[in-house]
């Protein structure tokens, strides 16, 4: 079963989401250039929901990180009571030996690119460190004591040639013996208790059979409205100038937009439940806590400078049994624009059940699905087709827990 949402959130004056030159992110649709932000920035903002309110206890998500030696090292120091830098070094001893770089040089070792890793992984990491000390320490004061940056940048910051840096990684790999390879790569490859992680998966190019196929997608945030580009032009004066002195100390523009966004994400119920071991209770939780973080998240760029928090007015939820997803972002092929007494936002959602109506009519029986409604407003118009108007998030999220059925072994 699939669970799709679909918001409309209008957002006062804002910079959410930045290209390289500051400006907010946009795109074309229907021929017409749109507000934009990017299903990557979302998707933050969804993981930050998740501990900015309580959706879910920290300890049960994961960590997007570079630091994981500094981080097992710290574990290794402050609960273990190992010297830094031998814990340092037998950690990266570790790391290395399952096959990870690690680049940097001194005290200062980073892994080759980011890992996304459940929070949990650092205390188990560093106890089969330290159950395994002797081993270790042992090996990474041999490679500090040799000058060993392997997969590293060497001290004056050149990088190792690629053929280089693939024989020391296959040296220090063979260092470890394969039943401490065996418990260090569990640890590593493990991906099912963090709900992040089985949401969104995981890509690691070194470790193909440690890959997360993500549960759920989420698209690019695309405005109903045309785009209207703006920009701030704005001046900063020093406080303790002199008072004959005039004139600003600073001065530039920021761009900025208001535009009321298409928001989709479809989350699949048995990828989900497949992520986590098939521990149905835990999946549960994950939906629940899903629904509610994407319908809180709120991308943070520019935030101080324009406090645009402004939550989703309306959200169509669908729990699809069979049939393709389907995304509605098509209703918007015409950009809306407010009409009379009807604002931007009672437009979009007239705009967005229309299409849903007639997408529901051409699938015929070739799809099942329910679904319900809620909004900040009194439509006054009959629920879509197949759909029943509620009250608030609670009664939403009910619903779509209730529809889901699994098949319990």
């Amino acid at each position: 079963m699939k669970i799709e949402i679909h918001l409309l959130q209008n957002f006062a004056p804002s910079n959410l989401n930045r290209d390289d030159t500051g400006a907010p992110k946009e795109c074309e649709l229907g021929g017409y250039r749109r507000a934009r932000i990017s299903s990557q920035c979302l998707k933050r903002a969804i993981r930050q929901a998740f501990v900015q309110h309580g959706l879910v206890e920290e300890s049960a998500l994961a960590a997007r990180t570079k630091r994981l030696v500094a981080r097992v090292a710290d574990e290794l120091a402050s609960h273990f009571g190992r010297p830094e830098a031998e814990a340092i070094a037998a950690t990266r001893a570790a790391i290395q030996g399952v096959g990870l770089g690690v680049k940097g040089a001194k005290d200062d070792f980073k892994t080759e690119y980011l890992l996304f890793l459940p929070r949990k992984t650092i205390k188990l990491l560093a106890a089969v460190v330290t159950e395994n000390w002797d081993v270790l320490a042992t090996l990474g004061a041999a490679a500090a004591a040799n000058g060993d940056n392997s997969d590293s940048e060497t001290d004056d910051g050149a990088a190792l040639m690629g053929s280089k840096r693939a024989k020391a990684k296959a040296k220090a790999k063979a260092t470890l013996d394969k039943e401490l390879k065996r418990k260090i790569e569990e640890i590593l490859a493990d991906g099912t208790r963090a709900a992040d992680l089985v949401l969104f998966g995981r890509m690691i190019a070194d470790k193909p059979d440690w890959n997360v196929d993500a549960a759920c997608q989420v698209a690019h945030a695309v405005s109903t409205n045309r785009l209207e580009a703006e920009f701030d032009f704005f001046t900063a004066v020093d406080d303790l100038k002199p008072g004959d002195s005039a004139g600003s100390d600073m001065m530039g523009t920021v761009g900025f937009n208001s535009s009321c966004f298409y928001r989709y994400a479809v989350l699949d119920s048995q990828d989900l439940l497949r992520n986590l071991g098939a521990d149905h209770d835990l999946a549960k939780t994950t939906i629940e806590a899903f629904v509610r973080a994407v319908f809180l998240a709120v991308p943070t760029g520019k935030q101080n400078g324009t406090a645009a928090h402004n939550p989703p007015s309306y959200v169509l939820a669908v729990v699809r049994e069979s049939g393709m997803p389907v995304s509605l972002a098509n209703a918007f092929l015409t950009p809306v624009r407010p009409k009379g007494d009807a604002d931007l936002v009672t437009r979009s959602v007239a705009a967005l059940e229309a299409y849903f109506d007639r997408v529901t009519k051409m699938q015929g029986n070739t799809a099942k699905a329910t679904g319900w409604t809620i909004a900040d407003r009194d439509l006054g118009a009959p629920a879509p087709t197949g759909t029943e108007r509620l009250s608030d998030m609670d009664a939403l999220v009910s619903a779509i827990v209730g529809a889901l059925r699994w098949e319990r072994a």
